[in-house]
């Protein structure tokens, strides 16, 4: 915890990345996800994500979009429940 509001310092995006939610879980590794950008991207799951963090529908996540084929990303990173609302609250995600 960064001070007494309860506020924490997250992981934000970098310049080619974007926060992003989850609307649906398309089996395996893939994910639909609605971006911050207002696109929506097919997501994939990385390997060294898939077994340790689980992502299901409503999840707030980073994604990387691909440089060669932009309706597709990579997830990067998810955010907890306690994360999220302090996103939505600090008005980087709707």
């Amino acid at each position: 915890m960064s001070d007494n509001s309860g506020r924490r310092d997250l992981r934000m995006p970098d310049d080619d990345e974007v926060f992003a939610v989850v609307t649906q879980h398309n089996g395996g590794n893939h994910v639909e996800l609605r971006c911050a950008d207002g696109k929506t991207r097919m997501g994939r799951i990385p390997g060294r994500m898939k077994y340790r963090v689980w992502i299901s529908e409503g999840d707030v996540v980073l994604a990387e979009p691909w440089d060669w084929q932009d309706e597709k990303a990579d997830v990067e990173w998810r955010y907890d429940d306690s994360a999220a609302d302090q996103l939505r609250r600090e008005g980087h995600i709707e």
